[in-house]
């Protein structure tokens, strides 16, 4: 029997230090340090970000190498987030894979953020596998894209967002009311009671398969300034409903894309990853494709967000062609597909 890699992985684009270590697709551990400090702000500072990922670190690789039952010396690689992210919380990431890279004479894997998201649905987890080709839309904070995805190494963006990302849209929208940080899980908790037809907000029609948010976050903020001045307690009174209102909106606008993409395409195979993709009424609408004929690839709750495992699962593809990073290369915070 042909030996499994075993793959360490290294996350810290942004808030989240995170190691995990895979065999062949096997996850042993995936251990995530969050950053509260943020919430005080209303979002993410990079400046406090950076610094906590230097406290994080080491403590996060001695508990993930533990809960895997695993030392160093048995680490056939070392694969870390290059980009896209925050360049100081990149760079404490970058800087302790080749530390270790140097220091156990281990080869380095350089992996793109967005497309380890994707590749976290290969992980031997018991869910469903995409075959290949399939569509992917990819959803977080900071991105919104609709990948064709040709195999582990050969993708393609056929859209994305021209101002603002998906996930910024649902925070934006929570700090309006006051929803503390992160709000996006909170506006969808909220929706689950509320109507989502209460308050309709304007669908945006980019070209192809793009996608624009800033247009909705405007109208939001006019939309509460004028009936807060109209009824103070408008916010509070309706709370349920303006999220329902707000959750439909952006989840509808990404159902049309994906759905334009599907036709024009001929594919049926779809899968959704990024920190978005754990939003309730987006997973419900990709299942309820089912019923069209789509094969439709939900992807565990623990790797919606940033997390070492799906950074490991790209490693493996990346070890297995013998794709190798070089200690000489620098984060990227806008590293390209």
């Amino acid at each position: 029997m042909e030996k499994q890699s075993v793959i360490l992985g290294i996350e810290s684009s942004c808030d989240d230090t995170s190691v995990a270590i895979i065999k062949g697709r096997k996850i042993l551990s995936n251990f995530i340090a969050n950053q509260e400090i943020h919430s005080e702000y209303g979002g993410v500072v990079p400046e406090l970000a950076s610094r906590a990922h230097q406290q994080n670190i080491i403590p996060v690789i001695q508990k993930g190498l533990s809960n895997a039952g695993m030392s160093l010396d048995e680490i056939d690689a070392i694969a870390y987030t290059r980009g896209p992210g925050l360049l100081g919380s990149l760079l404490v990431g970058s800087s302790f894979a080749k530390g270790l890279s140097m220091g156990l004479g281990k080869p380095l894997i350089e992996v793109n953020h967005m497309k380890a998201h994707i590749l976290a649905h290969f992980i031997d987890d018991n869910s469903s596998t995409p075959s290949f080709p399939f569509l992917c839309l990819t959803v977080s904070g900071g991105h919104t894209q609709i990948v064709l995805v040709k195999s582990a190494l050969e993708m393609e963006i056929l859209g994305g967002t021209i101002d603002d990302a998906a996930g910024e849209a649902f925070d934006k929208a929570a700090k309006m009311m006051e929803i503390p940080y992160p709000g996006g899980p909170l506006v969808d908790k909220y929706a689950q009671s509320g109507n989502p037809r209460a308050f309709p907000f304007k669908i945006s029609s980019m070209k192809d398969y793009n996608f624009s948010f800033s247009g909705l976050k405007t109208g939001i903020l006019y939309f509460l300034r004028d009936n807060v001045a109209k009824n103070p307690h408008f916010v509070k009174e309706n709370l349920h409903d303006i999220c329902a209102s707000i959750q439909y909106t952006i989840v509808e606008t990404l159902m049309r894309k994906v759905e334009k993409a599907s036709k024009d395409l001929n594919i049926t195979e779809f899968a959704i990853a990024g920190g978005v993709s754990a939003n309730s009424e987006l997973r419900k609408r990709f299942l309820a494709k089912e019923k069209e004929g789509w094969k439709s690839h939900i992807p565990n709750f623990d790797y919606c967000t940033d997390n070492g495992a799906m950074i490991a699962m790209a490693g493996h593809f990346l070890y297995e062609a013998n794709e190798f990073g070089q200690l000489k290369s620098t984060p990227n915070p806008r590293m390209k597909f």
